[in-house]
């Protein structure tokens, strides 16, 4: 959000903040969920890569696909070891996965 907006929208009386601010979250916690979500996205960027449906990721990993959609999704019930072992048995590299986690400190450097 631009700055005169932001300006616009707090002497209109509203609180203007990101999501960490309002739910008070400390710095680790913001980039573990920053992580949580590049890893949840990274998953679904390489399944529709290599041209899979979530049906087939799931039957490869022996899982949902209704799993894989809250794994794509974020959701919090989805262990980070699972959005792991979904990208490299997608093939990922641990290169490729480290440039899913750095996006989130380069975007936060911006």
């Amino acid at each position: 959000m631009n700055n005169a907006k932001k300006a616009r929208l707090q002497i209109a009386g509203w609180a203007v903040g990101d999501a960490s601010e309002f739910l008070g979250l400390t710095p680790e916690e913001t980039r573990f969920v920053e992580m949580r979500l590049a890893l949840a996205t990274g998953v679904r960027e390489f399944r529709e890569k290599r041209g899979l449906t979530q049906q087939a990721l799931a039957e490869q990993l022996g899982s949902s696909q209704s799993r894989v959609a809250k794994m794509e999704a974020g959701d919090r019930s989805v262990t980070l070891d699972l959005m792991m072992r979904s990208l490299l048995a997608m093939g990922a590299t641990a290169k490729e996965i480290g440039k899913m986690i750095q996006k989130t400190e380069t975007h936060r450097a911006a």
